[in-house]
């Protein structure tokens, strides 16, 4: 189904069905001529997809395909986080991303797609272009980093934050997020796999067999790095911290503060209400 998104910007859904059979809504959001370049965006932590369409119709205008990736247990995912339903990061980089990807390849043969997120997002688009660089332009990271606990301003308070996380999931069989104000609904094993990378610093998921550590460190896709002054949940060590894993991928990092971005807060969350900066910024580097 499509529908007409404003002059120049088209919009349409397709159905991503991963190979387990969770299925869950890809949003397009593209420009009306062909596109100049794709870009496969994966959300922050417990953020649903239609909450950047500002920011993908925005870049459609500038000429750039966006398709945004919904995660399992949000927005239009079929699945829910629970006693019952529960993954991990093995779900989200082995079945969830390659389906979108699969769709993205479908829609543009032989584009060459960048992929890039948000916060938790962003961390994930490096891993995935790490296992499967083949068709991978480019990264592109907004408010993102490693959530590794010495880079913080609060490192003891975070690091006993990391250790409560798995045991708090497991008693109410998913990750309250809601509630802590934190993340949504999140599943069991996502935030164990995220708390213990908060711990140790290094990424690794069960069920994976991959060494991503030693995967990312073979990335030579160009990355473009997007940070913002007040983000004290992405401060900038966090984000050396992950790019510092990308020794032979080509980087470039901009941090903008309130002023460059309009007069709203240069924090985590502020810009995706007004993405206008960001938008020109990703255009400017990516288009």
């Amino acid at each position: 189904m499509a529908d007409d998104a404003g002059e120049g910007v088209r919009e349409s859904v397709a159905t991503v069905v991963a190979r387990d059979g969770a299925r869950a809504e890809l949003a397009w959001i593209e420009p009306a001529q062909p596109p100049r370049s794709v870009l496969l965006w994966l959300p922050a932590l417990g953020v649903s997809a239609r909450n950047y369409l500002p920011f993908a119709r925005g870049l459609a205008a500038h000429g750039m395909a966006v398709a945004l990736h919904e995660w399992r247990g949000a927005g239009s995912s079929d699945r829910r986080a629970g006693r019952g339903s529960d993954w991990g990061y093995r779900e989200l980089l082995l079945e969830d991303i390659p389906a979108s990807r699969a769709v993205v390849r479908e829609r543009h043969a032989g584009a060459r797609m960048r992929i890039g997120g948000h916060s938790l997002g962003g961390q994930l688009a490096v891993l995935a272009a790490a296992l499967d660089p083949g068709d991978v332009a480019g990264v592109v990271l907004v408010a993102s980093g490693s959530p590794y606990w010495r880079c913080s301003a609060h490192p003891w308070l975070l690091r006993a934050f990391y250790t409560g996380v798995p045991a708090l999931a497991a008693a109410c069989g998913y990750f309250p997020g809601r509630r802590l104000g934190f993340g949504g609904r999140e599943a069991r094993r996502v935030m164990t796999d995220w708390a213990r990378s908060g711990r140790s610093g290094r990424y690794s998921a069960a069920g994976v067999a991959d060494d991503l550590e030693a995967r990312l460190a073979r990335v030579t896709a160009p990355v473009f790095a997007l940070r913002f002054a007040d983000d004290w949940f992405g401060p900038e060590a966090s984000l050396e911290w992950l790019l510092r894993k990308l020794p032979a991928a080509p980087r470039e990092t901009v941090s903008m503060d309130s002023g460059e971005l309009g007069n709203i807060a240069a924090d985590h969350f502020s810009w995706m209400k007004s993405p206008a900066a960001v938008i020109r910024a990703v255009a400017n580097k990516c288009i």
